[in-house]
């Protein structure tokens, strides 16, 4: 008889450790019921039916996909690597079981794929100056793609684009040169500037003739600071008038 309790307890604590469950806050648990799917449990604890049912646990948490270096050639023919990662995380946990094998490998893949064909449809300088127009288009395309398998992309981001060495030195020089250019339109506003405020000073001397000479005076103690060992004698310019009345 003790035996027999014995047994029946140790078929109990069997049943039990087979039958409870425990998911935490972050999982769900799908429930396949002789091979019929019976929806997500958790979180928390529930029971099953050993042998009968079986669970397949899926995270909530969002995953970090990192997209391997892609081999690119743009619009403008142009040979880049690109590599990208990817943010996102199941919404719909018995579809990421029951309509695909592996959804990891499988966004992946698809993330891969259209890196490869968005990149192939831009030119170099769009891909190094918009990336985030073109971190949006791959997301709503990836996520279009993966909503069948209950995956929700959060967001897409390129991380590092390279180019030939050749193209490199390339870049350098139009950016050299634009500075260049830069450059000399500034120095041409700079004197469009000069000219102008020199026209308006002459414009008030040539009204007030005592303002040229006290300009003069200005300059020569100027040029007496700087060079001490110059001696500078002031003249009138009313002297030269009399000179050229003269003549």
């Amino acid at each position: 008889m003790a035996i027999t309790i014995g047994a029946i307890v140790a078929l109990i604590l069997l049943f039990l450790s087979n039958a409870i469950r425990i998911v935490r806050e972050y999982e769900r648990g799908v429930i396949f019921r002789l091979g019929r799917l019976v929806g997500a449990k958790g979180p928390g604890l529930f029971l099953i039916i050993p042998i009968v049912d079986k669970m397949v646990k899926i995270s909530l948490r969002t995953i970090v996909l990192d997209v391997p270096p892609q081999e690119v050639i743009t619009k403008d023919n142009v040979t880049t690597s690109v590599n990208a990662v990817l943010f996102f995380r199941v919404v719909d946990p018995c579809a990421s079981v029951v309509e695909v094998e592996d959804f990891l490998e499988a966004t992946r893949q698809i993330a891969m794929t259209t890196l490869r064909s968005i990149l192939g449809g831009v030119e170099l300088d769009e891909v190094l100056g918009e990336r985030e127009r073109i971190n949006l288009q791959l997301q709503e395309i990836i996520d279009e793609q993966t909503d069948p398998w209950g995956i929700k992309v959060k967001s897409v981001e390129i991380k590092d684009v390279k180019i030939p060495g050749d193209m490199q030195r390339a870049i350098a020089r139009q950016a050299e040169a634009e500075r260049e250019r830069r450059a000399k339109i500034i120095n041409a506003e700079g004197e469009l500037q000069a000219a102008s405020k020199l026209s308006e000073a002459a414009g008030i001397i040539q009204q007030n003739p005592a303002a040229l000479q006290l300009r003069y005076l200005q300059s020569l103690v100027d040029i007496s600071a700087e060079n001490a060992s110059t001696i500078v004698f002031p003249v009138p310019i009313d002297l030269f008038k009399l000179f050229q009345k003269e003549g």
